[in-house]
């Protein structure tokens, strides 16, 4: 292995229970023993953050219903016990953006050194304790999603790239031009949701690793702010953006349960503030979790569900949406107090959501599939 992966000394702050190999504080093993689980900010919120001058999650990552991290401005916390006790795995300067560990020792994360810096890609190979910058050039990542300990996917706003050696090196794929969104699942299968200024959009697939693409559906939208596409084998989401106003979101959500060959348009959220929703047809529902005039957050498809995140500032809650027939019906679920929102599930029923605005910013656990939420962790408002 080369001296750039060569393994970090693990911090004795980091847990046994996360997968490292330091012992357990007694205080820790006392609050594990509790049956009594805390909701609070179990003491390890002190101190100035990073960046600005409150504490806030950014991003939570689950590998188990029980095992998985949440970060913000300046630290990392893991709980192995399903958020019933967290502990410090890493504090200092990154401000991360994204979590995206494929076991609980090996991770990536997108992360700035500045609150108006770009994203830095960072490595670990001790769950999180130390970080390795990885330099990645011009390429501005906005996303990254690793398939396993080498191979993964970074994408840029316009662009999409490829790694096979942890992200040492990226190899760029070909996208249609005005390419907005993409989305790989492996070196020859992905999609690409083009903007079509004055039209709308055109959702494109490749199967031969961007060499050539075919438009599989075409939708017509006044305004043009962008999307986003989920894939999970032949099951294609596409969320299409509206307009914006009032605090309010218009957007559109499509599904295929056969690789783009027909579609049903699931969600078509029209707002006195955005206007009409991309596409025109109405949907299955007229409006997104955490309505009215929610914004989608972040989207999973596992095990024949698709979940989607939503949020109202103007309402001030957050909450989730789902499908668990392809998008024949659709169910927005129960809120949570805040303002922005982003989720990790790891099967229909077991799910975590990460508020992350500055004021209520907190970290929920589901059992049920979003029907109830029940807090873990919170951090103190501002004042």
């Amino acid at each position: 292995m080369s001296a750039f992966f060569r393994r970090s000394a693990v911090s004795a702050a980091v847990t046994l229970a996360l997968g490292i190999t330091s012992a357990i504080p007694a205080t820790q093993v006392a609050a594990e023993s509790s049956s009594v689980c805390r909701t609070d900010d179990h003491g390890l919120f002190n101190g100035k953050p990073a960046g600005d001058g409150y504490y806030h999650f950014s991003d939570v990552n689950f590998l188990s219903k029980s095992t998985g991290r949440a970060a913000g401005n300046g630290f990392l916390i893991g709980t192995s016990d399903a958020g019933c006790s967290w502990q410090n795995i890493y504090k200092g300067t990154w401000q991360f953006s994204q979590l995206d560990f494929v076991s609980n020792t090996t991770g990536w994360a997108l992360a700035k050194s500045s609150e108006t810096g770009p994203n830095a890609l960072i490595y670990t190979k001790d769950g999180g304790s130390h970080f390795t910058k990885i330099p990645t050039g011009e390429m501005n990542l906005e996303r990254i999603h690793f398939t396993d300990s080498r191979s993964g996917f970074g994408y840029s706003r316009i662009y999409a790239y490829r790694t096979t050696d942890s992200g040492i090196t990226w190899t760029k794929i070909a996208t249609p031009p005005n390419n907005r969104y993409a989305q790989f699942a492996d070196s020859k299968s992905g999609w690409s949701l083009v903007v079509v200024p004055g039209t709308g959009y055109k959702l494109m697939k490749t199967t031969d690793g961007g060499k050539s693409w075919t438009t599989k559906l075409t939708v017509k939208s006044e305004e043009i702010s962008g999307g986003a596409v989920y894939t999970d084998g032949s099951r294609v989401w596409a969320l299409f953006n509206g307009g914006v106003g009032m605090s309010q979101m218009s957007y559109s959500l499509y599904a295929s349960t056969d690789s783009g060959a027909s579609w049903r348009k699931v969600i078509s959220q029209d707002t006195s503030g955005g206007g009409p929703a991309p596409g025109g047809a109405k949907g299955v529902a007229d409006e997104g979790p955490a309505s009215p005039g929610s914004h989608p957050g972040n989207m999973q498809l596992l095990d024949g569900a698709a979940i989607l995140a939503g949020y109202s500032g103007a309402a001030e809650k957050a909450g989730v949406g789902r499908s668990l027939d392809g998008g024949k019906s659709w169910t927005n679920l129960s809120t949570v107090h805040g303002f922005e929102n982003r989720i990790s599930f790891t099967s229909p029923d077991s799910g975590w959501m990460a508020v992350t605005s500055i004021s209520d910013s907190a970290v929920y656990s589901t059992r049920d599939g979003g029907r109830s939420w029940t807090k873990t962790i919170s951090l103190p408002n501002p004042d």
